[in-house]
């Protein structure tokens, strides 16, 4: 998950400064699977796979490149700020304009009585042009509100409530930089963390960014390298509001530093469960169940430091049956690019293919896996 410079103050990216470690510890993982084998072990789930591992890295890589360059180009769209802002609003106001009076058409000539009822279809047997055009102008005019509207939203949402912003208008004095400020930090973030990650896993629009991370059939340390590339593309709840309670940027930066470092080592079938430790903190044990496929995984144990919030409120699960790691119906792909747009583009169909505005933003703000004739059923299968 990407976070701007704090500007004043900047420290150095906890995340980034790791890198080194991140390699060293994947190393001593497949080393650790080498020698299991080599004393007969049977191949697991969390054995290193070249393709599965180059594409995680490829998507680690992305995940630290895009956010140097997305925001660059996303400036001048956005309302309020940036040049282009009023034309894109425009532009999706125009198209739910278009959208709107096209459905009217569809739904006025196909009723009984409409002029489709009337006039009948064509010599083939097929809808009348004037319904097919209808048609074709609601579904490209919806996926263009749709995408059009939603930029709009993200790159306001990110201008308007960045740290710096929320800091210049916090509610409560200065907090400080000490130890107990910076703990402060680590555990809002984290409380923060949770919700968002849950709504991930709630909402298809976020989904859509996450479900990168969800991608791999195998699970190691690699994996927690597999990030998406989209963060730019979504609106979740801002961080930075910690600013609003004291916390100064640099805390929150470096609470989002220790957030993602603590997230790097529970992606592993090496180490079991950890007695106590179990009860309070999130473990590899409790992320595995995070990561599984299987029915009673689906949607459990979104903390990421603390497993206490999947405890309060009613997402916990702990390990039992033998995790199958993936989607429940997986991409199929090591291509990079594949992994972190095909859920986008089966939304985009998706929208394409609706009939009104309730069935699109259904598609849109809905579980994974909605459709307008059965509802969510759990966790997305792409």
């Amino acid at each position: 998950m990407s976070w701007p410079g704090t500007g004043r103050g900047k420290r150095a990216d906890l995340t980034v400064v790791a890198v080194p470690f991140y390699f060293a510890a994947m190393g001593a993982e497949y080393l650790v699977q080498r020698r299991r084998l080599a004393r007969g072990g049977a191949p697991a789930a969390g054995d290193y796979e070249w393709r599965d591992t180059l594409a995680s890295l490829a998507m680690g890589t992305g995940s630290l490149a895009v956010p140097l360059v997305v925001p660059r180009l996303l400036a001048p769209l956005t309302p309020g700020k940036g040049r282009y802002g009023r034309a894109l609003l425009a532009g999706a106001l125009g198209a739910v304009a278009v959208t709107t009076a096209a459905d009217a058409v569809v739904r006025r000539a196909a009723r009984p009585g409409g002029p489709e009822a009337e006039a009948g279809p064509d010599a083939a047997g097929a809808p009348s042009r004037t319904l097919r055009r209808a048609r074709r102008v609601a579904s490209v005019g919806g996926v263009a509100a749709v995408m059009a509207g939603g930029l709009a939203v993200t790159t306001s949402w990110a201008a308007h409530l960045t740290p710096e912003r929320l800091w210049r208008r916090r509610l409560l004095p200065s907090l400080g930089t000490g130890p107990l400020a910076l703990a402060l930090a680590v555990v809002g973030w984290d409380f923060l963390y949770y919700w968002n990650h849950r709504y991930m896993h709630e909402s298809r629009y976020l989904w859509a960014m996450h479900v990168v991370h969800h991608s791999s059939e195998r699970y190691n340390l690699s994996t927690a390298l597999r990030q998406p590339v989209a963060d730019a593309l979504t609106a979740s709840l801002p961080y930075g509001a910690l600013c609003l309670a004291g916390l100064a940027p640099e805390l929150v930066a470096t609470a989002r530093g220790v957030n993602l470092l603590y997230q790097f080592w529970i992606h592993t079938e090496a180490v079991g469960r950890l007695g106590p430790t179990e009860e309070v903190l999130n473990t590899p044990s409790h992320h595995r169940v995070h990561h599984g496929s299987n029915r009673q995984y689906l949607d459990r144990n979104h903390g990421s430091i603390l497993i206490l919030w999947d405890r309060l409120f009613g997402t916990f699960e702990r390990e039992d049956e033998r995790v199958v790691y993936g989607l429940t119906t997986n991409v199929d792909t090591f291509h990079p690019a594949r992994i972190a747009s095909h859920e986008y583009a089966a939304m985009v169909r998706d929208v394409a293919g609706s009939t009104g505005w309730a069935e699109r933003l259904g598609y849109l703000v809905r579980g994974p896996g909605w459709t307008p004739t059965r509802g969510t059923a759990g966790t997305a299968p792409t």
